[in-house]
């Protein structure tokens, strides 16, 4: 299910029976397109997350923690002039459009008060976050600035009055109420009723419209009618069903049952807990995706490039194998010697080297003699012994550095833009990348923080995200008789247990976490080493994340994501 017009009308009324009358104490700008609001409604602290990105844009509450920027964006800085203490008078959407308003109450620098309206319009690329002066109707400022030539119908930048968008011509389903007038919105000779349910009703995403069909199972006019009014009565009722539907192909979230989507099905008892999960870490690798696309372009290049040195190398390893071949035919053209002369271009001997000495061809140089014949097959051999040791020493690094490289794609695939700068630092000290210069000499010299999570018996768990934070667990934050994990023979992250005697629930949480974060995320079965912090060590010119373990025990476990989710909460 999209955040459609039923999704809106679902997280709205959440919000209100939530957040109304409750009091803005603070706003973050994490992200270019996203706002996080602290407000104190009912005796509690409420995380409200904003989100005008173009491909996750939404509305809910979140018990995430997210990175805010060390100078805050014009616009957060703007609505925490307007809105820092306000009072929230009202939350409404407006019909069933992806618009919700935040009608708020506060006093200017003058103790005047004054109304202030936030819209936010959840639609897809075109999502905006704005901000309204409710007496005049005039923007104050919005997320989006949209000048007139990219929008003939309205422009939205600061001091032009607010226009809402283009209106639908459909009709609001709530305000069907008989099997006539619904049978009179839809073509029955046309077909494709799912599309027609779409495009004829507010509201509606196409999940909604294949799940009526669905539960009509004949698509004859009294079916899809009954099927459409049992929904209908639902929603009305807001008698919601937060799911999540997980199977091979995709994830699915929705306020209703789904019967026609097959997978896993996981429920929720409120639906900002639900987008919480639903949209957990799609928004923050994609924005990763698009700013780090470069780096990911160069760790996969630099990988192919590693894997055909190696292919190279044990080619030429190959030819190496040939050296006893040209020791064998030097030691016979010496004994041989007087069967060839100068001119000759090969010369035809008794192989005693075999058991049942067969005639061999030996190919020579006609302008050198038997001699220099010889010593030409001595020096190739001389040649090829010598090389092997060099190739096979070659193939080890490359090797080495093949596995370095696979670590650090493991690595980008969890990674937070924090992460990658790390990634993107370390490559720079190794020489990899050209280092950049940070301005700020505090901000480059900053500690690794590694990821923490919180097991349920209470034991805090790290997990280190790249080789910085990796290297800083294991060998600076971590005390001797603590727990350390990592995938077995598989690349992965560094957990740490902070804890000299962990139970069984944190190492097997652990152990999940150390799945999760590898190249095994996706696999069953995983297998996990824990030891003791003492028995790890790092060998004396290993790349950073590098170490070897002894005196570890394995567990198997299969990678759970929601387990990880809770976990980090």
């Amino acid at each position: 299910m999209s955040f459609d017009g039923i999704m809106t009308r679902a997280i709205t009324t959440e919000l209100q029976n939530t957040l109304t009358s409750g009091r803005i104490s603070k706003v973050y700008q994490p992200h270019k397109t996203d706002l996080v609001f602290t407000i104190r409604a009912n005796g509690k602290n409420h995380k409200l997350l904003l989100s005008a990105n173009p491909s996750f844009a939404r509305v809910h509450l979140t018990e995430h923690t997210y990175e805010n920027p060390d100078t805050p964006p014009m616009f957060c800085m703007l609505l925490r002039k307007h809105l820092e203490g306000a009072f929230i008078e009202k939350i409404e959407q407006l019909d069933l459009e992806r618009i919700i308003t935040i009608t708020v109450k506060n006093r200017d620098e003058i103790g005047d008060e004054t109304t202030k309206v936030l819209y936010i319009e959840i639609m897809g690329r075109h999502s905006n976050i704005i901000l309204v002066d409710q007496k005049s109707q005039r923007i104050v400022d919005s997320i989006k600035h949209i000048p007139s030539f990219q929008n003939r119908h309205r422009t939205i930048l600061p001091g032009f009055e607010y226009i809402m968008p283009p209106a639908q011509e459909k009709t609001d389903p709530f305000t069907v109420t008989n099997t006539d007038e619904f049978v009179s919105k839809i073509s029955w000779n046309e077909g494709k009723l799912d599309k027609q349910l779409v495009s004829r009703f507010s509201g509606f995403s196409p999940l909604i419209a294949k799940e009526i069909v669905h539960r009509a199972g004949l698509s004859v006019k009294n079916e899809v009618a009954d099927a459409f009014f049992s929904v209908m009565k639902q929603l009305s009722a807001q008698e919601y069903e937060p799911q999540m539907i997980v199977n091979d192909k995709k994830e699915y979230f929705s306020v209703l049952s789904l019967h026609h989507v097959t997978g896993e099905s996981r429920s929720f008892d409120t639906v900002s807990h639900m987008l919480d999960r639903y949209f957990y870490g799609k928004a923050d690798r994609d924005r990763i995706k698009q700013q780090a696309n470069d780096l990911e372009k160069y760790l996969s290049n630099e990988y192919d490039k590693i894997k055909k040195k190696i292919g190279k190398l044990e080619k030429e390893l190959e030819q190496t194998h040939n050296a006893e071949e040209y020791q064998r035919k030097g030691e016979l053209l010496t004994a041989y010697m007087y069967l060839a002369k100068k001119g000759d271009h090969e010369v035809e001997v008794e192989d005693y080297f075999t058991e049942d000495q067969p005639l061999v061809k030996i190919t020579l140089d006609p302008l050198k003699s038997p001699a220099d014949n010889a010593q030409s097959y001595f020096k190739k051999y001389g040649k090829l012994k010598k090389s092997v040791s060099i190739i096979k020493d070659q193939i080890e690094k490359a090797k080495n550095e093949l596995l370095y490289f696979e670590r650090l794609i493991v690595q980008m695939d969890s990674a937070s833009m924090k992460d990658v700068e790390e990634i993107r630092e370390e490559l720079g000290e190794g020489g990899y990348l050209k280092h950049r210069q940070s301005k700020n000499k505090k901000k480059q010299n900053k500690t690794p923080q590694p990821e923490k999570f919180t097991s349920t018996d209470g034991t805090e768990i790290l997990v280190g995200k790249n080789n910085k934070q990796n290297d800083y667990l294991t060998f600076k934050l971590s005390r001797a008789n603590e727990t350390w994990l990592h995938t077995k023979d598989i690349p992965g992250s560094h957990v740490l247990i902070r804890s000299s005697s962990p139970s069984e629930t944190a190492i097997k949480e652990a152990a999940v976490l150390a799945g999760f974060f590898s190249k095994a995320k996706n696999s069953s079965s995983v297998p996990v080493d824990f030891t003791l912090v003492k028995h790890v060590k790092k060998p004396n010119g290993a790349k950073p994340g590098f170490v070897i373990y002894d005196n570890q025990q394995t567990l198997f476990v299969t990678p759970d994501e929601d387990l990880v989710f809770r976990l980090k909460k």
